[in-house]
């Protein structure tokens, strides 16, 4: 698959961001904490590969319902990128606000760590929970699916670069794209940052919808999740708030008790939560 191919020829490039940030700023590395970061890398892009191999058919299936038929160009590729990149904003929100999503998406934010090997830290979850349906918009428009998956590879590619300690603010840059200091933001754990700058490429849509926070120099920023993991092991990581949301959803009484565990506001699968439910950075 494209999506697949575009991430793997890119590796070489990820690889010589982390060595570098490893040699050079190795305080803000644990040798066992990158190691299931790139386990749980190698896993995610083994699940997502099989994915797309079963759901390509359905993709074009829906494909034939398309509204228009958008050719390949400068101008249609700039628009595909655009359109994800607003598209990848609601899922990441989504993500934050909904237990089903978070359930997945809770893996990339278990780290207490920020390196280039974060970005690594995803779950075989992802098709599971359903982040492919924020993608279908661009393929009943008329976006080839194939498009679509190599636009979303090459944002996916983008966010690689902004999970770092190592570059301050960027000047004007920080108006307009996802940066480091906008991210670190959103993988901390201090009140004021959670479930804020969701972006993918363009912090726009951050200022936009009023999920913007600007890094504060003075304020420290905590990583991880409010109630620590506290493991690296691959399996607990990915599979914690899945057993957690399982539990819960099985004893909660009522159908619309069940629906509102299933879909609500996450809450913690660790019992030291700091006097907080949340679960999410």
């Amino acid at each position: 698959m494209n999506s697949e191919i575009i991430l793997l020829a890119l590796s070489p490039v990820f690889l010589v961001f982390v060595c570098f940030e490893f040699v050079k700023f190795k305080r803000y590395y644990n040798i066992k904490d990158s190691l299931a970061n790139t386990v749980l890398a190698l896993l995610h892009q083994g699940a997502d590969a099989i994915a797309l191999l079963l759901l390509m058919p359905f993709f074009y299936m829906l494909y034939e319902y398309r509204l228009f038929d958008i050719k390949l160009s400068v101008l249609s590729v700039a628009f595909a990128f655009l359109l994800q990149d607003f598209l990848y904003y609601w899922f990441h929100r989504a993500s934050h606000h909904i237990h089903w999503l978070w359930a997945a998406h809770v893996v990339h934010h278990s780290s207490t760590k920020m390196n280039f090997t974060t970005a690594f830290r995803q779950s075989i979850m992802y098709p599971v929970a359903g982040m492919w349906v924020f993608w279908l918009p661009m393929i009943l428009l008329g976006f080839d699916p194939l498009t679509v998956f190599s636009v979303v590879a090459l944002n996916l590619a983008y966010q690689f670069f902004v999970h770092t300690q190592i570059v301050g603010k960027l000047g004007w840059f920080e108006s307009v794209f996802n940066t480091p200091s906008h991210h670190r933001v959103h993988h901390a754990i201090n009140r004021k940052y959670l479930d804020k700058n969701f972006a993918g490429v363009l912090i726009i849509w951050d200022k936009l919808f009023g999920t913007f926070v600007e890094e504060d120099s003075n304020k420290r920023c905590k990583y991880g999740i409010v109630g620590q993991l506290n493991s690296n092991n691959p399996v607990t990581i990915t599979f914690h708030q899945w057993w957690h949301l399982i539990k819960q959803t099985y004893t909660a009484k009522g159908f619309k008790a069940k629906l509102s565990i299933l879909f609500g506001y996450p809450t913690s699968s660790q019992k030291n939560n700091d006097n907080c439910v949340k679960c999410k950075s």
